[in-house]
């Protein structure tokens, strides 16, 4: 069920693409002055708002300095009442981007605990990661602070898609969002680099491929438009092994990484062939970029 949930993800960045956005009225919420994010949130939702506005303004901060561009992001924090006042997407909990607009659930939720893995489904080493990484303060398990950070990953879409890059492959559009976000973390908030990393790599170590329809990256680009809704629980085994990825990426190379793929991509207009991409990924950005297309 855990799988099932977590393949949502991709649906839902489809359908942020598609899903017309609200006015930008936001009567009804409160605004969040002293920070750089443009910032509103429901009652009662003050504390989660001030960290996360925190947080994004020093993402923002930290690429203002290395890819010397800042896009333009209203951050929305949403209780479940105020979710369908503000946005379209279908159920609540999984932030996401539209029309230079950021949007968070505010506090646990039932798609949350969907992503809870059931106990009976684990190894004993990886239950005791589980509980010890996604502890809440009642001594349970809550995803909150995994599904926090993928609000830097759709920061990152915000980047590639007001900075302008062309993105050449449909998974390079979300490899890019999650390096970007695995980079920041490693570089500016160490201490989170488990709750961004534990369940990706559980379900890439414990999938079983022979059980998925697709698991090539050229099936990927074929199928893209029906995956999410057909087969949820493929897709989501492709945003984990991004998530994977984008942490080898960050060793080989570090912000320099980031800096030559966001050159690379911004400067190379035209779409390439497979093998013109690998070679270009490897030489303009770095060799563990273009592995993820040769070695997948």
């Amino acid at each position: 069920m855990w799988r099932l949930s977590f393949c949502w993800i991709i649906i839902l960045n489809i359908l942020m693409v598609t899903i017309p956005a609200h006015g930008q009225s936001y009567d009804g919420l409160q605004q969040l002055t002293g920070y750089r994010t443009n910032t509103y949130y429901s009652n009662g939702t003050g504390q989660k708002a001030n960290r996360m506005a925190q947080q994004l303004d020093s993402v923002m901060a930290f690429y203002t300095r290395h890819l010397a561009f800042t896009p333009e992001v209203t951050l929305l924090i949403l209780s479940p009442a105020d979710w369908p006042r503000f946005t379209q997407f279908p159920f609540y909990g999984m932030p996401h981007y539209n029309s230079k607009t950021l949007i968070v659930a505010a506090q646990n939720n039932d798609y949350w605990k969907s992503m809870e893995p059931a106990p009976d489904k684990l190894s004993g080493a990886y239950l005791k990661l589980i509980r010890d990484t996604y502890a809440d303060s009642s001594g349970g398990t809550t995803m909150e602070a995994f599904f926090d950070l993928l609000a830097i990953h759709e920061l990152g879409h915000a980047y590639t898609q007001q900075g302008g890059l062309v993105m050449q492959r449909r998974w390079m559009g979300e490899l890019f969002p999650n390096i970007l976000l695995h980079t920041y973390i490693a570089q500016k908030e160490p201490r989170l680099l488990n709750a961004l990393t534990v369940f990706p790599k559980m379900v890439v170590e414990t999938t079983d491929t022979s059980t998925l329809t697709y698991t090539t990256l050229q099936e990927l680009e074929t199928n893209y438009g029906q995956m999410g809704p057909k087969y949820p629980q493929n897709y989501g085994w492709y945003q984990c092994r991004w998530h994977v990825a984008a942490g080898k990426i960050y060793d080989a190379g570090g912000i320099e990484v980031v800096k030559k793929l966001w050159a690379a991509l911004k400067e190379q207009r035209e779409k390439l062939d497979d093998v013109a991409l690998a070679k270009f990924l490897n030489e303009k950005a770095d060799k563990s970029v273009a592995e993820v297309q040769t070695n997948w």
